[in-house]
């Protein structure tokens, strides 16, 4: 999650040394030394190590990484992660979220604890200064719909371009009208191409104004008839995240439009950027 993070265990080469490790969940804003209880991954114990009024939440674990070739073990695996983070998120206020298995592995002294020791003392300016720039703010996403059959319709109507090759066509039979139906095609993905950057430049700036710090993410599959235009994680402080869905209340009215919201989550797309 951008972290600078200490020597990890990533091979089961060096799980056959029987060496000891201890798995990462996340920094907190805490400087107690305290227990989460059972509450980890395989229903291990999870706890905090602190130092200078921050901590690191762990569990003890063998210092190999968590891997299974059943699909359903990990996906639990990656919840149970989520889970924790959001335990700590709610205790502290402030976390620095890490990524799914982060393994520091023990050896010399202090074994695999007296390693977290070390990586938060040497660490430890840089988390006070990211755990200073996320206090009181949270992960929102903002995603973006729209259907294309329906504003491919739309052009038909407004544009004067369109609206020409479609009455050719209606004249023309249907093997003369070919050419024409491919012109017509691809002037329609033309247009629906610059009429979905004009949208997300709209958007974008009406959004940006509410929030504190933007990342753009990769569109995903959307549901039938859908196509996702926008995917936004938006980190938003905590007393203004009602400003910024009014704002996109008034966004889903406008016509051929959905927008979806989600959140509060902890800030893990911002780690890295601060």
């Amino acid at each position: 999650m951008g972290l600078e993070t200490p020597p990890l265990a990533d091979t089961w080469a060096e799980a056959a040394t029987g060496k000891e490790g201890r798995y990462i969940y996340c920094i907190a804003d805490g400087g107690e030394r305290t227990s989460l209880g059972q509450i980890g991954i395989q229903g291990d114990e999870v706890y905090t190590i602190p130092y200078g009024g921050i901590c690191a939440l762990v569990q003890n674990c063998p210092a190999q990484p968590y891997q299974s070739k059943d699909p359903d073990t990990v996906k639990s695996w990656v919840l149970t992660h989520q889970k924790v983070v959001d335990a700590a998120w709610e205790r502290w206020e402030t976390v620095l979220p890490l990524s799914f298995d982060t393994i520091i592995m023990g050896e010399g002294e202090g074994g695999a604890e007296g390693k977290v020791l070390d990586w938060l003392k040497a660490e430890h300016e840089g988390f006070k200064v990211k755990i200073e720039r996320l206090r009181g703010k949270a992960e929102y996403g903002v995603q973006v719909f729209w259907q294309p059959k329906a504003m491919a319709q739309n052009l038909v109507e407004t544009s004067p371009e369109v609206r020409r090759l479609d009455e050719i066509i209606r004249a023309k039979p249907r093997g003369a009208a070919y050419l024409y139906r491919r012109q017509l095609e691809s002037l329609i993905r033309g247009e629906l191409e610059t009429k979905a950057g004009e949208y997300f430049r709209d958007l974008y700036h009406r959004i940006k104004t509410h929030v504190e710090d933007i990342r753009i993410e990769k569109t995903k599959e959307a549901e039938s008839g859908w196509q996702m235009i926008m995917n936004l994680s938006c980190l938003v402080c905590r007393d203004k995240y009602q400003e910024l869905g009014e704002e996109l209340d008034r966004l889903d009215d406008r016509d051929g439009l959905s927008v979806r919201f989600t959140g509060p989550w902890p800030p893990y797309s911002f780690v890295g950027t601060i």
